[in-house]
């Protein structure tokens, strides 16, 4: 795959937030972009350490990384890999290649973390390296410098802390009171959601820098490759003959688009839609995945259909959509449905409070820009209160309910495991 794009890819004009909040065009191209941010950081920076996660941006950026703390005689860069152990395994002979350069400095972390499940609604959540779970995993610890295994390691680790949580408490531990860069690839054309982590008016920065987050009081996050395209990815890696991960082919081989190949966790919510793909690249892999992670292969089947909530949900015959909200949430554990029962009522409250009390709710489907609403946080909602999105979430096991706009908040999961426990489970 890396050989047919570089004949055929270019360089882009980079688009650029000079301010937040705003686009431009210039005529410098991505490359002397990024070189640009990544210089300005070490300029500032004396503490510093880069989120590698062995894909395809984060392979880059570390690539751009390395070239430069070279040329300034920088040293060892500190990198820091979160191994979620039911990966590919391609994936994993990346991060060795990478991890055991003479010019990092690893920082490999394989421990019992909470992650999101959503492809099943017995297993929302699954702890990779879980010592309970011990003969079950994927595979065992990488015999590779740098690898952490000791809970004890981290004076702020907590047995199953959350992924994000753990990411921030880390980037604390490692400023150690010092104003500290997280160098960190994200691309804003890849998701909404990370053009809304670039775009966002009301994040904090480092003097005016777009392409930066205030974390706490002395960690910034960059993104020095952020209005990066995937062809101007892929362009970098052919140019320069950078090594990659060869799972990229193999998923380029199964028909997938440069667009479409992605390694994200897979069984989260939004990227369970390409789950299909462990299976078909790495059988092997994927046989023990599915006696790891439950649901895994129920997922695999049905991650594209209407069952896990997508394209069109069909109405079965004889129902409305409010009695088939009352339908799924008789059909599921009583934990979960009292999980959903409670965001429900939050999501009924607000709307309440903003004019739209239940007994307005539509049942049918709501056009797009029915409803436009400038909530207290800003945002502006186009897409009203209506029993169908209630369904829909059950449907698609939104246990963190994104879809009716809630966050994820901190501690979340240890919450439904009490709520689990008061019933037995």
């Amino acid at each position: 795959m890396c050989d047919k794009n570089k004949q055929v890819l270019l360089f882009v004009d980079t688009i650029v937030n000079a301010n937040i909040g705003s686009k431009r065009y210039i005529t410098k191209n991505v490359y002397d972009a990024a070189i640009e941010r990544i210089n300005r950081v070490f300029d500032d920076f004396d503490n510093l350490y880069l989120s590698f996660s062995a894909g395809k941006d984060s392979t880059v950026l570390l690539h751009l990384f390395l070239k430069i703390a070279k040329e300034r005689g920088f040293g060892k860069v500190p990198v820091l890999l979160i191994d979620l152990e039911a990966q590919y395994k391609a994936t994993m002979e990346h991060a060795v290649e990478i991890m055991a350069r003479d010019d990092v400095d690893p920082i490999w972390v394989c421990l019992p973390l909470n992650l999101r499940n959503a492809v099943s609604q017995y297993q929302p959540q699954w702890i990779c390296w879980d010592p309970e779970e011990k003969d079950k995993w994927v595979r065992q610890y990488p015999e590779v410098p740098g690898v952490i295994t000791d809970t004890n390691y981290f004076p702020f680790f907590k047995f199953a802390m959350e992924f994000e949580e753990f990411v921030i408490e880390f980037g604390n531990w490692f400023a150690d009171g010092e104003k500290t860069a997280c160098i960190v690839a994200i691309r804003s054309d890849e998701s909404f959601n990370r053009y809304r982590t670039i775009k966002n008016k009301r994040k904090e920065t480092f003097e005016n820098l777009a392409w930066s987050t205030k974390v706490t009081d002395n960690v910034y996050n960059f993104y020095p490759i952020y209005d990066w395209r995937t062809e101007d990815v892929w362009t970098a890696i052919g140019k320069n003959n950078w090594c990659y991960n060869k799972i990229y082919d193999l998923m380029y081989l199964q028909g997938k688009s440069i667009h479409e190949c992605r390694i994200c966790q897979p069984y989260g919510d939004d990227q369970r839609a390409g789950l299909d793909l462990f299976r078909s690249c790495e059988p092997e892999t994927w046989a023990k995945v599915v006696d790891r992670v439950s649901g895994a292969n129920f997922g695999n089947i049905y991650c594209k259909s209407y069952l896990l909530g997508h394209r069109s949900v069909v109405l079965p015959e004889g129902h409305t959509w409010k009695s088939y909200t009352e339908f799924l949430l008789a059909t599921i554990p009583q934990y979960e449905a009292e999980w959903y029962i409670e965001k429900f009522k939050v999501f009924e409250k607000w709307w309440e409070k903003h004019g739209y009390p239940v007994d307005k709710w539509s049942d049918a489907k709501l056009k797009k820009g029915d409803i436009r609403l400038v909530g207290p946080d800003g945002r502006v909602y186009t897409k009203g209160p209506s029993w169908e999105r209630l369904a829909k979430c059950i449907l698609k096991n939104d246990k963190l309910c994104k879809s009716l706009s809630f966050s994820q908040t901190k501690n979340q999961f240890r919450k439904y495991i009490t709520m689990r426990e008061m019933y037995g489970y």
